[in-house]
């Protein structure tokens, strides 16, 4: 079995369904990560690595942090090639050669030539929003999308390799309200205060948990996606949000990580706790040719 993660930044892997990466690393299924763009025009939010020496190094450094984090997930990882746009600010335009500039039916080229070659039989990456309104997630999102049918037509992008239908498409939700919520709970009544109380006034309401459909039981592997969130350390500050809640906390107050299935070629039931049901002879109700589609 084969899983590949499509990101639009070196540490989104890891912010995002790392302990479900592990989870299925450990099972043997090989796991690729695809990352969009090299995170040029990020920032660093780490402030013990705030210098002008790492500020005119940023890009080898996220290249750098991102092969140790893929070391210690157990995964391969390939980069699409693309320019980081940043996170506008008001009207500021974003540079030609950005990658939320781009035309998305010609971005998506490299990405037909990933599926094809690495021939995942289910297929990660964010929703139309792009899981939040950065304009390389929300690109993200849209190159997945157009890949994944492009890499099922052979008349499509001939030059890269054989036709590949993915079998499985899901948004990745393991960042939704209602975790936060319950995080926020369980540590109130552990006496640990509410780290996410004004957080979650900001996030306003959320349609997330209602489109939830996938619960990935990973929290034996909460400390793997720590590791490799930790590996990024210019845009992880150790001592900030993500580690504001103790492991056994988390582990007891929401153990998985959490998917919405949005394309599938095979039969499903829900609620799904594995990636591949469907694939390893579970059985479900057939709804079509895509049999779960938005």
């Amino acid at each position: 079995m084969k899983l590949l993660h499509v990101h639009a930044h070196p540490d989104d892997e890891s912010s995002k369904g790392a302990a479900t990466t592990a989870y299925y690393v450990a099972q043997g299924v090989e796991v690729m990560v695809a990352t969009c763009t090299g995170g040029e025009r990020g920032s660093i939010l780490n402030p013990k690595m705030e210098s002008p020496e790492n500020e005119a190094n940023l890009p080898e450094l996220r290249r750098a942090e991102m092969a140790k984090a893929a070391e210690i997930l157990g995964i391969q990882q390939v980069w699409l090639g693309y320019v980081d746009s940043g996170l506008p600010e008001g009207d500021e335009e974003l540079p030609p050669e950005a990658f939320a500039r781009l035309d998305p039916e010609l971005a998506a080229g490299p990405l037909v030539k990933v599926i094809r070659e690495f021939r995942p039989q289910v297929l990660t990456t964010y929703d139309e929003n792009g899981g939040y309104p950065h304009p390389d997630h929300i690109m993200c999102h849209k190159i997945s999308m157009i890949a994944v049918t492009a890499a099922a037509d052979p008349e499509a992008w001939p030059e890269h390799g054989e036709p590949w239908q993915v079998a499985k498409v899901y948004y990745d939700r393991s960042l939704h309200r209602g975790r936060f919520a319950a995080l926020d709970a369980a540590m109130h009544k552990a006496g640990l205060g509410n780290p996410f109380t004004e957080w979650l006034q900001h996030l306003g309401s959320d349609e997330t948990e209602t489109r939830l459909t996938t619960f990935i039981p990973c929290s034996g592997f909460f400390e793997v996606r720590d590791a490799a969130l930790l590996a990024h350390a210019t845009q992880i500050d150790p001592d900030g949000r993500w580690f504001a809640v103790p492991l056994e906390i988390q582990k007891a107050g929401w153990p998985t990580e959490d998917f919405e299935l949005v394309r599938s070629t095979v039969p499903v039931t829900f609620p799904e706790s594995d990636l591949f049901a469907g694939l390893r002879g579970a059985s479900g109700t057939s709804l079509g040719a895509w049999c779960y589609s938005i």
